[in-house]
């Protein structure tokens, strides 16, 4: 059965409502994920740097609007938020965090292999092991995330300020 009609695209279905038991566990490996990049060592702060950096690639409107709020509540500049997408340009990003950033795009496009070898040579300089693993299932994660926001088209709400 159609649910367009005629010359209107078709309505999207927001997955998460409609399938709520797997998106219960892809929230659950979320929680998961957060919490080893806790146990690792990874801050908040890089983790949101992570999750945004993997939805700029993507493309997911949705995540970037959620993650940039949680950035921010988490100590994020908005200097630096604001130049993310052209992190490797700027000083303005700690070695840990580019070595995060990196095994993030990495993960998001594993297609190159000198790119993912050249991610995990950075990474193992200043990165554990331990960080190194919770760094590539956080963008596993929000990948994940992002493709339900994607293919859900998720709306951006306006924020109303006072």
């Amino acid at each position: 059965m159609s649910n367009r009609t005629h010359g209107s695209p078709p309505r999207r279905i927001f997955i998460d409502k409609q399938s709520p038991k797997a998106f219960h566990a892809l929230v659950q490996v979320s929680e998961a994920v957060r919490a080893t990049a806790s146990e690792a060592g990874l801050d908040r702060a890089t983790v949101e740097l992570i999750n945004l950096r993997v939805s700029q690639l993507n493309g997911c409107a949705y995540c970037l609007d959620v993650h940039t709020r949680t950035a921010l509540r988490a100590g994020e500049s908005p200097q630096r938020l604001g130049v993310l997408s052209a992190w490797r340009d700027t000083g303005l990003f700690t070695p840990s965090e580019r070595a995060a950033l990196a095994l993030a795009e990495a993960t998001t496009d594993p297609g190159n292999a000198a790119t993912q070898t050249s991610a995990y040579e950075t990474a193992r300089e200043v990165l554990s092991e331990d960080q190194i693993s919770a760094a590539i299932w956080v963008a596993v994660t929000i990948n994940a995330f992002n493709r339900v926001s994607i293919m859900s088209k998720h709306p951006v709400s306006q924020l109303h300020e006072e």
